[in-house]
């Protein structure tokens, strides 16, 4: 049986930590940022983790 493929557009999108969390970047932070105050612009800036609900499925994309 051949080998799973990883999935290329998941594997730019996201990372593992090393506790076996998957680390994304925030959404609503590429446009539009002119009505955003600056704090919420540097939130939107940090990476944060995926819902644990989602986990499993991005973890099969990335052949985990």
């Amino acid at each position: 049986m051949p080998k799973m493929k990883t999935n290329s557009s998941a594997k730019k999108r996201f990372s593992l930590t090393g506790s076996g969390k998957v680390k994304c970047s925030h959404a609503y932070a590429r446009h539009l940022l002119r009505k955003r105050t600056k704090k919420a612009k540097l939130n939107l800036s940090h990476s944060t983790t995926v819902n644990v609900a989602d986990e499993a499925r991005i973890k099969r994309l990335l052949c985990v």
